[in-house]
């Protein structure tokens, strides 16, 4: 599958293309996970929006990049991709396009992102570590894992 990934910061999104985004977060994180959260909290707008789109133009897996927060850290959050295109290697690129804009904007890769816990061992792949316990976030265990540097 040939893949087109484009980046933009809130201001340069379409309408469609926030639509779409917006759709494929929802169908994924609210109605496929179960679990009702205000999926719109606030943050869209500060940060770099990572995004691919298949030959036809549909959406199909999604990232964003975070400004730095109060501990310095950047933060990659709302890793998605299509259900049924999982398993295809299309979160790997994700986290690649995403920690590409994380060295390009803030100078390392040092970065952390807030994990379900079952997916700790692919953000390890990218050389995440565990910072703390397992807590529950909307419902979902989560864990928060950080980046070093390079």
């Amino acid at each position: 599958m040939k893949l087109s990934w484009t980046i933009k910061p809130f201001a340069e999104i379409s309408v469609q293309e926030w639509h779409d985004l917006l759709r494929l977060r929802v169908d994924v994180f609210v109605v496929e996970q179960n679990c009702p959260y205000a999926e719109l909290d606030g943050l869209d707008p500060t940060a770099m929006h990572v995004f691919a789109t298949d030959e036809k133009g549909d959406i199909v897996a999604y990232a964003r990049v975070l400004p730095p927060d109060a501990h310095g850290l950047p933060h990659i959050g709302r890793v998605v991709v299509r259900k049924d295109l999982r398993g295809l290697g299309i979160a790997t690129e994700a986290m690649q396009h995403a920690l590409e804009v994380v060295k390009r904007l803030f100078g390392s890769y040092r970065s952390a992102l807030a994990a379900q816990t079952h997916l700790e061992v692919f953000y390890a792949k990218f050389g995440f570590l565990r910072t703390g316990e397992d807590y529950m976030w909307d419902g979902i265990p989560h864990v928060d894992m950080m980046r070093e540097a390079e």
